[in-house]
């Protein structure tokens, strides 16, 4: 029984023309991929764990991490503190988003469509939470390449941001095997302009060498920090398997975690060693940063070129992705309308985000769009763990799992309650809890939340395994 037949409620009629379609057959085959949360079967895998490096590497070289970079200095840490906050940060996020990456080739499912096995009919609510979340990266990263675009064509910022979005909604309609390719080459186009930018910096600019916070203030500065860069690789986790599910069954999983983690761990903590490289000429004006770094002309311009295909190698993900959180949740779509609307939607955003503070609004909704992703990784691993006891080492048939769907309640309880114990662990300009206050700023939801959903979920997922 294919997955998407179970744990949502949806009709099995005229099933096949919204949530199947056309598959690549092969490495650089970009017609239109319509293939939406359907399983892909085994005759139509391919590829190698090698290409999880360059689409998990190439998305992240972004101003928007190097932005998040100088989030650090301007907490006042040190350049060296804030670099080992990145550090740590990163790995903590990108081990859980390679380990789910793994399940792709296993089950040729994505991410929210496999999220059914742990949450059942609550799927929903994830899967709403996923959408909601792809359209505000659009907006997060959108924001720096739509600036690039449209200082880079001489066009006013609304107009750069309009052509961004048309230009990564039409890749995330051709789908899967275009948003690999693409992410091949630019793995190597924007390496070499980052390394530009970097070999610049190191030029002109010096590493701030003493931070302004001093004691318990820098503690708190140095988990904020830490924090947000977790933010950063945890936030691809709902979105890991979507690009590996049409690898082959026999694909090596160790060698795609790593692949993963690397390609993950290597861009992010490259893009905001720069942010806090250049924090004192790299402010919220990013792309006029870059522009005025490489002084103009044909290096100014290929920065700022850079900078917006970062946004749309990006982004195309996220529309993507995006496509497949909607359909999960029962919206009865084609995943290529799916992508543009995502797309679409990311288009007022941006637009508010620049209107006022924007590093206040950015730093908002960069928090804000991932406290509910802990949760959510708990449950789904936990679930994961235990079919995986109940067959006895066997390998996944996804079709006998879809036969034993969970209950609602539990994941939604253990969501919703790992959701709630964060609160006050939270550090926005919007909101602080009362926790993350007497911590001196220290942002420690993702971790409490995480601890929570598993505490909460695992008993009672355990209590369901002994009555099966």
């Amino acid at each position: 029984m294919p997955l998407t037949h179970v744990s949502g409620g949806l009709p099995a009629d005229g099933r096949q023309t919204v949530f199947d379609g056309r598959m690549p057959v092969a490495a650089g085959d970009l017609r239109v991929e319509t293939h939406g949360i359907e399983p892909v079967p085994e005759s139509n895998r391919y590829g190698g764990p090698g290409r999880l490096f360059t689409v998990w590497f190439a998305p992240n070289l972004t101003m928007t991490g190097v932005f998040t970079g100088t989030v650090g200095i301007a907490l006042g840490l040190d350049f060296a503190t804030a670099l080992a906050a990145v550090v740590l940060g990163t790995v903590l996020g990108a081990v859980p988003t390679a380990y789910l990456g793994t399940w792709g080739s296993q089950t040729g499912a994505g991410q929210l469509p496999l999220a059914r096995l742990a949450f059942g009919r609550a799927v929903t609510v994830p899967g709403i939470l996923q959408w909601l979340s792809s359209v505000a990266w659009d907006a997060l990263i959108g924001l720096f390449g739509g600036d690039a675009l449209a200082r880079l064509c001489g066009w006013p910022f609304w107009l750069g941001v309009l052509a961004m979005m048309l230009a990564q909604g039409a890749l995330g309609v051709l789908g899967y095997e275009a948003i690999h390719r693409l992410q091949i080459v630019m793995t190597f186009v924007l390496a070499a302009a980052f390394a530009l930018i970097a070999w610049r910096l190191l030029d002109g600019v010096h590493p701030v060498g003493a931070g302004t916070a001093h004691g318990a203030d820098q503690a708190g500065a140095f988990v904020l920090t830490s924090t947000i860069a977790l933010s950063l690789a945890l936030s691809w986790a709902p979105y890991a398997s979507d690009f590996s599910r049409y690898l082959p069954r026999t694909t090596s999983r160790p060698r795609m975690f790593w692949f993963t983690l690397l390609g993950l761990v290597v861009s992010f903590v490259a893009v905001q060693a720069l942010g806090l490289l250049g924090a004192s000429v790299l402010t919220d004006q990013t792309a006029a940063g870059v522009d005025k770094l490489l002084g103009g002309g044909v290096l100014g311009a290929f920065g700022l070129l850079a900078v917006a295909l970062a946004a749309l190698c990006s982004n195309a993900m996220n529309d993507y992705s995006g496509s497949l959180a909607l359909q999960t949740v029962g919206v009865r779509i084609p995943r290529p309308a799916a992508a543009a609307l995502a797309a679409a939607l990311g288009f007022p955003l941006v637009l508010w985000m620049h209107a006022a503070d924007t590093t206040a609004r950015f730093q908002n909704v960069l928090l804000f769009v991932g406290y509910w992703i802990p949760g959510f990784v708990a449950i789904v691993i936990v679930d994961w763990i235990a079919r995986a006891r109940t067959r006895g080492g066997a390998a996944i048939d996804l079709a006998a799992e879809t036969a034993r769907p969970n209950s609602g309640w539990p994941p939604l309880l253990a969501f919703a309650v790992a959701f709630a114990a964060a609160v006050p662990f939270m550090d926005t300009s919007l909101y602080v809890g009362t926790v993350a206050a007497a911590l001196h700023g220290a942002d420690l939801s993702y971790y409490v939340a995480f601890l929570v959903a598993l505490t909460v979920y695992a008993p009672l997922r355990l209590r369901r395994r002994s009555q099966d």
